[in-house]
């Protein structure tokens, strides 16, 4: 999978953020606010190589919910292929249209949004479009989880959503920043 990544990257720089998939430091920050142990609807953006996917999975309730939405057809096709789960639904579409495919699963709302977007790099009518519908599909204490590898989503984050906390993983190549963000 480490070659199909840096694969992907090369030819997709506009929907790969990253030259190496997440580590499972990373994943264990990014999964740390989420309680398990209750039945949650979770939406996963940009799986990627499936790091989070594998890592949600294995602690997901037997009837909890989890759709990832991953837009490059490559890793879909290959995440959709690999990982077979009863719980998981893998779209091959914008995370724009998160409404659509909610409605679709018979899921009113998120408890949380997981993101591995690469938000620098996509351009801000759709990044702004995706972080409004992730806000509008989440629950009323539902939470939206970010990853990135600068301090530049701050801003964006801050203006949609009533608190942003964040912390740093230095045990990722490279290291990054995760943002919790609170309706």
């Amino acid at each position: 999978m480490k070659t199909l990544f840096i694969t992907e990257f090369i030819k997709q720089r506009k929907m790969v953020g990253a030259i190496a998939p997440s580590s499972v430091f990373l994943r264990k920050k990014m999964l740390a606010k989420i309680d398990f142990s209750k039945d949650i609807n979770i939406i996963e953006l940009g799986p990627g190589t499936g790091v989070f996917t594998k890592g949600i999975l294995k602690k997901m309730s037997p009837k909890s919910k989890l759709l990832s939405f991953e837009l490059n057809p490559t890793f879909h096709l290959k995440l959709a292929n690999k990982i077979k789960d009863k719980r998981l639904n893998f779209i091959n579409d914008s995370a724009e249209n998160i409404k659509l495919h909610l409605t679709k699963h018979n899921i009113k709302s998120a408890d949380f949004v997981i993101s591995s977007l690469p938000l620098t790099v996509i351009p801000d009518n759709i990044k702004n479009n995706i972080i409004k519908a992730s806000y509008e599909v989440l629950s009323k204490n539902g939470m939206f989880v970010q990853f990135q590898y600068s301090l530049n989503a701050k801003k964006l984050l801050s203006s949609k959503f009533n608190s942003v906390d964040i912390v740093f993983s230095s045990l990722n190549i490279p290291p990054a920043f995760v943002y919790y963000c609170n309706k």
